[in-house]
């Protein structure tokens, strides 16, 4: 998987980009001026299947849409990150997968994850998506404000020691585009 901003991304897009290419042993390319059709022949000439793409809201990154080769949008997750400046310590041949999340399934075929290696009960270089309870009983009026701010998931990464990295997705929504 090739990873890649927006036009102008800000230091702290930047940041979680370097974080999820190392954590997912990708490549990371600066965007800059380059149209997505130049970015889907770097994508194929690195041997990669997708293409991540984060975008940012006021500076922060909000929307990563995840893209074919062939320019068909497969997933796009709208919501936060939380970033890490410490080394994440994952060993990316041994990564495996498990979600408690349906909807995001879909990561265990887009991420460079060794199909092999889905040893669910241990959590060391472990994808972990974890599916959040709905604690919210508020009146409609509140109700809209809210479901627009709530996390609906969090995309954990465990290192090779089984401790979260600190890298987080905070899943506010999820819009599945694979037919």
């Amino acid at each position: 998987m090739l990873i890649s901003t927006s036009r102008k991304p800000s230091p702290k897009t930047r940041a979680f980009c370097k974080n999820l290419a190392h954590a997912l042993d990708c490549e990371y390319v600066n965007r800059g001026k380059m149209s997505m059709r130049e970015l889907q022949l770097k994508s194929r000439s690195s041997a990669c299947h997708n293409i991540a793409l984060v975008y940012q809201m006021k500076g922060n990154p909000s929307k990563i849409s995840f893209v074919s080769n062939d320019g068909e949008e497969i997933l796009t997750i709208l919501g936060s990150v939380n970033t890490t400046n410490e080394r994440l310590h994952i060993k990316t041949e041994e990564l495996s997968f498990y979600s408690d999340y349906p909807e995001l399934n879909v990561l265990e075929e887009i991420f460079p994850i060794v199909k092999d290696n889905n040893n669910k009960s241990s959590k060391a270089n472990h994808i972990y998506v974890e599916k959040l309870e709905d604690s919210s009983k508020v009146n409609d009026s509140e109700k809209e404000i809210n479901d627009y701010n709530k996390k609906i998931a969090i995309i954990h990464f465990f290192n090779r020691d089984g401790n979260d990295t600190g890298l987080k997705i905070n899943v506010r929504k999820v819009v599945n585009n694979e037919v």
